[in-house]
């Protein structure tokens, strides 16, 4: 039997990114006809279409996406390999890919302001993203690590906890509920609240606060950030229920007030996440004990 070869899946993934044989053949500098041989060629050893084309579009058949899957953990692995072997050559010349929650960003991004100084010369690309797309990337093995707040059972992930993370429930500092020294859940259940999308680590924090006490929430806007929350919430449109570490400068400035509410703050952590099958860049390695040891400093404080 014929061996399948690493040009062949590379050709296939474009194809298969492209939807289009042209296209693929474009971005590999390759003639047309090339590509094409070299898919029917996969196509032959895997004895199944890969491809199918309806009207002037092209689809991939179920044995296509099962191979798509496998070119893409290759690419993956090869860019992993190739990344680690760069970066045994020194720190300062490696790249670190990292994606945060946007409600952790705040956090993360003062830990990586700390970690650039004692390595000036890394090369480093963040992204922001709400925890699905974030929870995707992992999936897709395209960044390193990840820092974000509730971490799914089940995906092949390893998650350690480096940090508490304390809810709060916030209030423009004249509303007349920041007088009260003790706020019952069910005083709290009557204000229509700010919440953010389905999905969200922190309203899902809230929905199970709520529904622990037979209570459901009022809600009066869903917003897709937390700068949009604070803004809204200053504005007067309602409570919400944040991360005490993104509201710093808000308190320190008295444009928003934390309210004494029962059984608050809710208790959540930060976790930093990589797959478990990983093998870690020298730079993720190193980055990855520093924000451990950020941690640890942060907790004894």
């Amino acid at each position: 039997m014929r061996r399948l070869t690493l040009r062949q899946f590379k050709v296939f993934e474009a194809v298969a990114r492209h939807l289009s044989f042209s296209r693929a053949a474009a971005e590999l500098h390759l003639s047309q006809p090339a590509v094409s041989m070299q898919v029917k060629g996969l196509e032959n050893i895997v004895g199944q279409p890969l491809t199918e084309q309806l009207g002037k579009k092209i689809y991939l058949t179920e044995a296509g996406r099962e191979v798509l899957h496998t070119s893409q953990n290759i690419a993956a692995q090869l860019n992993d390999l190739h990344t680690n072997l760069e970066q045994l050559r020194g720190m300062d010349s490696g790249r670190l890919n990292l994606a945060v929650t946007s409600t952790v960003n705040a956090v993360a991004t003062g830990i990586l302001a700390r970690f650039r100084g004692r390595h000036p010369m890394l090369s480093i690309h963040l992204d922001v993203s709400n925890r699905e797309s974030v929870l995707s990337q992992l999936a897709a093995n395209s960044i390193d690590l990840a820092i974000m707040g509730q971490v799914p059972e089940g995906l092949g992930l390893e998650a350690i906890r480096f940090m508490d993370n304390p809810l709060v429930v916030i209030a423009p500092p004249d509303h007349p509920l920041t007088h009260k020294k003790w706020i019952s859940a069910n005083e709290l259940a009557t204000e229509s609240f700010l919440v953010r999308e389905a999905g969200s680590g922190t309203r899902g924090a809230m929905e199970r606060f709520f529904a622990a006490k037979g209570l459901e929430i009022r809600t009066s806007m869903e917003m897709s950030s937390n700068e949009a929350i604070k803004q809204a919430v200053q504005a007067g449109l309602g409570l919400g229920i944040l991360s005490q570490q993104t509201l710093e400068m808000e308190l320190a400035l008295k444009h928003l007030a934390v309210l004494a509410v029962e059984d608050f703050p809710i208790m959540r952590h930060w976790y930093l996440v990589h797959r478990a099958d990983k093998r870690l860049s020298p730079v993720a390695q190193a980055f990855k004990q520093f924000v451990l040891d950020e941690g640890k400093a942060k907790q004894a404080g």
